[in-house]
């Protein structure tokens, strides 16, 4: 596979924070993989523009917490190239692939399992009733369906399916966020694929080197990582998630956040009653 025009890594970076952690994202790639390029999607696109492998793209949330946003940041990825791997803004990347890209058609991510299993661990009844309500409206066997970690993940065109598949997370994603549950796009992501028949595979071992700090930190727990090694990676990520400001400022930035969220909630609701597909949905198996 050609690097450079078959495939490319994107993020969603919206907010002076992941804007923050996607250029140090940006920086490891044009020191590792200076060939493949970086889509993001931001609301500051010119903030990139001494990264020459970024293409940034202008975009707004439209999820009430942002985290569905990442069917746009793929949708464009997948428009431009034949393949793409979704890394969290805040991945840091150490080192070039341990092998060749030879991507499978569909979702591969680096972790998962059946989203029965998943659903084991959550010890949440609601979100566990909300996925077996979709389940039924779809109609499929939650037997048969994957669940898979969102902060990294490969897709591929497959017999293009995608429009479906980002238009059928649109609906599933109304419905959960129309249920108080703003995020589980790895739930989401599942079912869709499931219906629409979209693979689902997972990498066995590390496909690229990389630090994200909640993974890490387990790594060092286990022995399989050095803290000493990973200190610098560490204090950068509390640095800008935890940067120094006023106490002015923290309030400013709690009221906005909490504005901003009211607004994205009365949005959402103004959506799903006017977005004749996601009626349609609801008026599934009904």
């Amino acid at each position: 596979m050609n690097e450079s025009k078959d495939f490319c890594f994107c993020t969603l970076a919206v907010g002076e924070r992941y804007r923050q952690h996607t250029k140090m994202l940006a920086q490891d790639i044009q020191q590792y993989t200076p060939n493949i390029s970086l889509c993001v999607l931001t609301d500051y696109p010119d903030d990139f523009q001494e990264f020459p492998q970024v293409m940034a793209f202008k975009h707004q949330l439209k999820s009430v917490n942002g985290y569905h946003d990442k069917r746009f940041v793929l949708d464009k990825a997948l428009s431009l190239f034949e393949s793409c791997m979704f890394i969290d803004s805040d991945v840091r990347i150490l080192g070039n692939f341990f092998r060749e890209m030879n991507w499978s058609l569909g979702i591969t991510a680096r972790a998962g399992c059946s989203l029965i299993n998943h659903m084991k661990s959550l010890n949440n009844p609601h979100k566990t009733k909300t996925i077996q309500e979709v389940s039924q409206k779809l109609n499929i066997d939650l037997q048969k369906v994957q669940w898979f970690h969102e902060f990294m993940f490969v897709m591929r065109r497959q017999d293009g399916l995608e429009t479906e598949f980002f238009a059928l997370w649109q609906n599933i994603a109304y419905f959960f966020e129309m249920r108080g549950i703003y995020n589980s796009e790895g739930v989401v992501m599942g079912l869709a694929a499931a219906k629409l028949g979209i693979d689902i595979g997972f990498f066995r071992d590390d496909i690229i080197p990389f630090f994200k700090d909640n993974i890490e930190s387990v790594r060092i727990k286990q022995g399989q990582s050095a803290l000493e090694e990973k200190k610098q990676y560490f204090d950068i990520h509390e640095e800008i998630e935890h940067p120094q400001r006023s106490l002015m400022t923290k309030i400013i930035g709690i009221l906005t956040e909490k504005t901003v969220f009211l607004y994205r909630v009365l949005r959402l609701r103004f959506m799903i009653i006017t977005d004749a597909d996601f009626q349609s949905f609801i008026k599934m198996s009904q």
